[in-house]
């Protein structure tokens, strides 16, 4: 099936996309902050990152499927789950596919969230970094528009976002450690600290 209204829908969702995933990932690393405002509390962060993953994760499938069912490009329904063996630019078609893998892997562990080790889980919810990256990178390499000036300024800014928002995480991460080792010896640790502390690593606490 080829129509005009598939191919719009294929471009239209690959671009609220990768704002929508942007925005889940800058929130996700913000939710790790133990520090909250009365105006801003923290599950308030917390519930735009849970609301905004499932919002990507609908536009994620939206777009896949408009890909495959699309006949202006031949791309079958298995290419869209498998990373390798693409007939169409193999290479950035792989690298959405690989995302679209991520993301379901993130999604499936996080609903089975109660029945797994927290470590474990919380090394698998990294992977949705590795997500959005191959996402960015297989809307510049395939995406019809990614070479347009608007494009290229979206792609741009949402990737500054990713980076300063972890930059400045991580900079609370280096002060809180500072603190912790200034502090008494008997003291307990900064509850920011280790991996977890700079990814998403306990949205479910609402503390």
């Amino acid at each position: 099936m080829t129509s005009p209204l598939l191919w719009y829908l294929n471009r239209g969702t690959g671009v609220v996309l990768l704002v929508v995933f942007t925005l889940t990932v800058v929130l996700g690393v913000l939710a790790t902050g133990r520090t909250a405002t009365p105006l801003w509390p923290r599950f308030v962060t917390q519930g735009l990152h849970r609301t905004l993953a499932a919002l990507s994760v609908l536009l994620l499938t939206a777009h896949a499927l408009s890909a495959v069912v699309d006949e202006y490009v031949d791309i079958r329904w298995w290419q869209a789950l498998v990373p390798v063996g693409g007939t169409y630019q193999p290479l950035w078609l792989g690298l959405g596919t690989l995302a679209l893998d991520l993301t379901l892997v993130v999604v499936a562990t996080s609903l089975a969230r109660s029945r797994m080790p927290h470590r474990a889980w919380v090394l698998v919810h990294l992977t949705a970094y590795a997500a959005w990256v191959a996402g960015v990178v297989h809307g510049i390499g395939i995406g019809t528009d990614a070479s347009r000036g608007w494009m290229v300024l979206t792609t741009a800014g949402c990737v500054a976002a990713v980076v300063v928002a972890s930059l400045a995480r991580m900079v609370a991460v280096v002060r809180g450690r500072r603190r912790s080792s200034a502090s008494d010896e008997g003291t307990a640790p900064d509850a920011d600290s280790g991996v977890g502390a700079l990814f998403p690593a306990d949205l479910g606490d609402t503390r």
